[in-house]
């Protein structure tokens, strides 16, 4: 029994330990955005610099979210988050030298090149320590560290910014990475067979994704190109973009279109990340995790919690209509409850589709896709924001996942999941 509970808190001291990961890394890639007219004014930015900084920063994600998955599954998790945290950390620290839009784009591609890493490692290691029927909950919990950091950039940016200047916010939250980093390397460890005190690995709902240290490495072009593989990018090339938007441009919007100043953003900014996305992470993986205790298959839970989550989003296009900012602000609360709710599932398939060796590799081409969706994406909305409005990026968000949805219901069939059969009744 006391081993037992000794594995239940290192469990969970670890979904915690991702949490804070996943917390500052997007502290450190939305403090730009909050603080993005200073920094205008400091470089002589204009709109389509802004979204060719973003686009660089995005662009640099994709490429290396599919080398960090690749990364991770080669040395390990532990030392795999642990240098990609603090090459991210030093890159962030590195923007407060910036003189102008290169050298300051030549930041954002370093942070762009180091962040991705840390979601394959968290979704491996969330695979290695938790059971399937919790695996969604465990990627929700890691996840509400996103909401968290970027409801908590605007309020540290906003402070650093009105009283040492910009620079000084990217010298702080680059910091944070580096007292994690020590704290990841006294915890972490790999789970052992012993762990789990006599329950046999099986491929059932209650078991871990037991590590497979003798088995082959995994064959990239085998995940990419299997249907599974193309099955967890296509989904986030479509939807990230929708996140992406709110992070880097929701700012932006509320300042040009709201009339926010900075003290404002600061104030206000956070709330669709706090009253949307930390809750919808957690309803994602509860939802996904009740359907599987009420008999549900792995692969029906993840699509209907999945579905669930994109029946939100069309929210999105009530924002630019609404006659206050407040309403705006409550219609992008909705829609960051639901992509949290999609995406705590969505990014669950990994684990759920492939085995152990595999499941980092998958994760990283899953973000790649995301992120070269979101660079697109990106790139052009500088220019339809300076043509034309706000109003058509907002319809898109609205109906990108819904469409995302419908082809994950025609191309992912229950029969590619590596766990398909519920758990079996418990006794009387």
């Amino acid at each position: 029994m006391n081993g037992r509970y000794k594995f239940a808190t290192l469990r969970w001291a670890i979904a915690l330990l991702l949490l804070g990961v996943t917390l500052i890394n997007y502290i450190d890639r939305t403090t730009m955005s909050v603080l993005i007219r200073e920094i205008r004014q400091a470089l002589n930015l204009t709109d389509n610099d802004y979204s060719q900084i973003v686009s660089l920063f995005l662009v640099a994600y994709a490429i290396m979210y599919a080398c960090s998955g690749c990364v991770i599954d080669k040395v390990g998790t532990k030392l795999g988050m642990a240098i990609f945290v603090c090459l991210w950390s030093i890159s962030q620290m590195l923007h407060a030298l910036a003189a102008g839009k290169w050298s300051f784009g030549a930041c954002r591609i370093g942070l762009g090149l180091a962040e991705p890493g840390s979601f394959p490692a968290a979704v491996k290691a969330i695979g290695e320590w938790f059971p399937a029927k919790q695996r969604a909950l465990g990627v929700g919990i890691f996840n509400v560290g996103s909401s968290l950091g970027a409801a908590a950039a605007p309020p540290i940016a906003a402070y650093f910014g009105l009283h040492y200047g910009w620079r000084s916010a990217f010298v702080f939250t680059g910091a944070l990475g580096i007292v994690w980093t020590a704290a990841w390397l006294l915890i972490y460890r790999s789970p052992q067979p012993s762990d789990h005190l006599g329950e046999p690995p099986t491929l059932g709902l209650n078991a871990p994704m037991m590590v497979e240290p003798a088995a082959p490495k995994a064959d990239w072009r085998a995940v990419l190109f299997s249907r599974p593989g193309l099955m967890v990018v296509l989904p986030r090339f479509l939807t990230d973009a929708v996140i992406y938007f709110v992070i880097f441009w929701l700012p932006d919007y509320l300042e040009k279109e709201r009339g926010f100043d900075l003290k404002m953003i600061g104030e206000y900014s956070w709330i669709p990340f706090v009253f949307g996305g930390a809750p919808g992470y957690l309803v994602g993986g509860l939802i996904s995790d009740w359907m599987m205790s009420a008999g549900w298959s792995v692969g029906k839970s993840r699509k209907m919690a999945m579905t669930i989550g994109a029946a939100f989003l069309p929210a999105a296009i009530l924002a630019p209509f609404v006659p206050s900012a407040g309403l705006a602000i409550a219609a992008m609360s909705v829609v960051v409850f639901g992509h949290a709710i999609w995406i705590a599932n969505l990014m669950a398939l990994p684990a759920d589709l492939f085995p152990s060796r595999a499941v980092a590799t998958a994760a990283g081409f899953s973000g790649m896709g995301g992120a070269i969706g979101g660079a697109l994406a990106n790139f052009y909305t500088g220019s339809i924001i300076t043509h034309f409005s706000y109003m058509p990026i907002f319809i898109c968000a609205g109906l990108l996942h819904p469409a995302a949805v419908i082809l994950i219901w025609l191309l992912l069939p229950e029969r590619y999941f590596r766990s398909t059969e519920p758990p079996p009744p418990a006794a009387p």
